[in-house]
């Protein structure tokens, strides 16, 4: 199947997924805590359960690993990754920003990636070679070349696993114009389409990043894990823009002695 085609089915299974979970935004249903005490919903769960029928009836030679169901091996070599609701903290207290995030991919390499934003009518999606598209519309990052002029992100700046990597992102915040914590997929989100310039996620999941690796290549920035690799599946990531790539890792890693 081409990108193209991969995209196309991405993007489709993720707007239809997110479906599945707008309906039960807003409403009073039961949250529960998962052993790493993020919560859980049946609007998590209903949305991968669509999700894997979609999947499973059009390829069903292609594995799966989603957030809540975990993993179903395939023997075509390609595999589906698949975050329901991402941001379920935010869905949960009625707040817009999260998304439905799917990926294909073929190892560690992604072949196709989109997520749909539903509560704020957005979507995107991104295959190597194929653009980057917004709501149907070619889309590219900022281009913006100061840190003095940038807007940047985090999900949550407590998450930092170390004091060092804390320490780079207060320098980054700091020197920034703006810092704000509109995080988890509506950070990569602002970022590939030029309303901010820099997104850090200090701990992520499997399924939290792969999609944005070619969204934002393709918008034109770059997606690494933290120690600069290009890595959908590094636990860790910085999003930026293409002007300020080095510029911004290299405040983040200013506080680690040992670079």
């Amino acid at each position: 199947m081409t990108p193209a085609l991969l995209m196309e089915a991405a993007l489709e299974v993720a707007r239809l997924t997110s479906l599945v979970a707008l309906r039960y935004y807003k409403q009073d249903i039961a949250v529960e805590l998962k052993g790493d005490g993020s919560p859980v919903t049946l609007a998590d769960r209903a949305a991968e359960q669509l999700a894997r029928e979609w999947i499973h009836a059009r390829f069903p030679a292609d594995g799966v690993l989603g957030e809540e169901f975990g993993e179903t091996p395939g023997a075509s070599g390609r595999r589906w990754v698949l975050d329901p609701i991402d941001g379920t903290k935010s869905f949960v207290r009625g707040v817009p920003l999260w998304g439905t995030c799917v990926a294909v991919c073929e190892g560690n390499e992604v072949l196709a990636g989109a997520a749909a934003y539903p509560a704020v009518d957005e979507f995107i999606t991104a295959a190597p070679g194929e653009g980057a598209w917004h709501n149907g519309a070619r889309c590219r990052v900022s281009d913006i070349d100061t840190l003095d002029a940038a807007t940047v992100l985090v999900t949550d700046a407590r998450n930092f696993p170390s004091p060092v990597r804390r320490a780079g992102w207060e320098a980054l915040s700091e020197r920034a114009a703006v810092s704000r914590g509109w995080g988890d997929c509506y950070g990569y989100l602002l970022v590939a389409t030029g309303r901010a310039e820099v997104m850090v996620d200090p701990i992520l999941n499997p399924w939290d990043a792969p999609p944005f690796l070619p969204i934002l290549e393709e918008a034109g920035g770059v997606f690494t894990g933290w120690d600069g690799r290009r890595d959908a599946f590094a636990g860790d990531a910085i999003a930026t823009n293409g002007a300020l790539a080095k510029a911004a890792r290299t405040l983040l890693w200013s506080a680690d002695v040992s670079r």
